[in-house]
């Protein structure tokens, strides 16, 4: 990693050659100017340096102007500042203008190390936080979310629409189909993707303490409360909070919901003080919240009030063509590091046959358990669980689908081939020896030509 870069900036050769060389040697890269109006230059040409250390009373361009500047078009970089003429007033204007910290005149050697060494862990920090961020709306992109099946395209326009918008969002499926990724990807599209996303499990948090955690507590609400406490409402401000099982709330808190969402104010446990809350809401539930409303379980006027846009993911067994490509998805995911991983066309069929009453969780856990068990990195379907190498037999099967009982003289010489390359580790050269073909030959018959 190369050494970080520093501007030092100072019309006081004197001054600024010191500084120069304290810091070179720590090992840094240093730039030295003369001027404001230089480091401004570099700048507007995009040479951002890692740090700037500036004297703040310059000439043409001072301190603060360069601090000003960094700010709008550098964020990432601070700034420190430096004067001859220390006093709380400059400190305090300095920190007020973005400053990360102020030094004075004479140099305290230890000091100026110990500062520009935190400013350049602050600068690590922030890059690596966005780098995180960046991540994230990668992964969570709605092209990411793998299915082609018309009935997955639905989700997808309709996830794309409303993601530009503000407005409440109901996500109904079955359990492992893939609703928080929805989500948690219509945040990651919408204006709010620089916010929190923030995901609550509702069913899995007693009722009492989920209602402390959606809208925090003051000191002294209740027992073992020593300090206030904000909740996931304003924790997810600006950002959009994730509901997850939302008919599995009480009564009481789906009273209390509904006046968050209707007022757009909150109030914590044990005040009545209401706290302004910007916040998207995206509710999921595996149950029949209108089944629930008719039985007076669940509040007509909650159900309103989150079924502004509903979004139906279907189960698994429903779009079976999704079943490959989500497979292989998990195969690569899960795979070994040289991305070898592959599913057999044996394994393919059976897993294409299969009911999935856990949907895509399970599916994943299935592909994720046969590559563990497996060194050379392809699914055979003995890899498989017992309830789906058996679901062949069980008159599951799509209509038209080759089951792999009576396998096709192809089908059987990718099943030799496949066996053979387990048996080498995954080593093709040595599968290839083996069998008396070439490593092209080998890659045919495995499906990877």
């Amino acid at each position: 990693m190369d050494a970080p870069r520093i501007f030092v900036v100072d019309d006081d050769a004197s001054s600024r050659d010191l500084l120069g060389r304290i810091l070179a040697a720590e090992g840094y890269q240093v730039t030295a100017l003369s001027d404001g109006s230089e480091a401004l230059q570099r700048l507007g040409a995009g040479d951002a340096p890692d740090l700037v250390v500036s004297d703040i009373r310059m000439g043409e361009t001072g301190g603060l102007e360069l601090t000003d500047a960094f700010r709008q078009r550098a964020p990432e970089t601070p700034v420190i500042l430096v004067t001859a003429f220390g006093n709380i007033d400059g400190a305090v204007e300095a920190i007020r203008r973005g400053a990360f910290d102020y030094i004075s005149k004479p140099y305290d050697v230890d000091a100026v190390k110990v500062v520009v060494a935190r400013a350049l862990r602050q600068r690590q920090l922030i890059l690596e936080v966005r780098a995180l961020r960046r991540d994230a709306r990668e992964k969570y992109r709605l092209e990411n979310v793998v299915g082609r099946s018309e009935a997955m395209l639905q989700v997808y326009k309709t996830a794309a629409r409303v993601a530009a918008t503000d407005a409440t969002v109901l996500i109904l499926g079955e359990s492992g189909t893939g609703k928080e990724l929805v989500a948690r990807a219509i945040h990651q599209a919408s204006p709010r993707a620089a916010g929190p996303f923030v995901a609550v499990d509702c069913g899995a948090i007693a009722e009492g303490v989920l209602e402390s955690e959606l809208f925090g507590h003051a000191r002294g609400a209740f027992t073992g409360a020593q300090t206030a406490r904000r909740g996931l409402f304003e924790e997810a401000g600006q950002g959009t909070l994730f509901l997850d099982e939302i008919g599995d709330l009480g009564a009481n808190l789906q009273s209390r919901l509904l006046r968050a969402l209707q007022e757009g104010t909150i109030r914590r446990v044990g005040t009545n003080e209401p706290v302004a809350v910007d916040v998207r809401v995206v509710a999921a539930t595996n149950r029949d919240l209108a089944q629930a409303v008719r039985e007076g379980r669940f509040r007509e006027d909650l159900w309103f009030r989150l079924n502004v846009v509903t979004i139906q993911i279907p189960p698994l067994r429903e779009r079976r063509e999704d079943i490959p490509l989500l497979a292989e998805h998990f195969a690569r995911k899960h795979g070994r590091p040289d991305g070898a991983a592959a599913i057999s066309e044996g394994a393919r069929q059976l897993l294409a046959a299969y009911g999935w009453p856990g949907n895509v969780r399970e599916l994943e856990n299935v592909v994720a358990r046969a590559l563990a068990l497996n060194p050379a990195g392809v699914v055979l379907p003995e890899d498989l669980p017992e309830q789906v190498r058996d679901a062949s037999g069980a008159g599951v099967a799509p209509a038209g689908l080759a089951l792999p009982d009576r396998p096709s003289l192809a089908e059987l010489e990718r099943r030799y081939a496949l066996l053979v390359l387990r048996e080498a580790g995954g080593n093709k050269t040595r599968a290839a020896e083996q069998l008396g073909i070439d490593r092209k030959t080998l890659y045919r018959l495995i499906g990877e030509g």
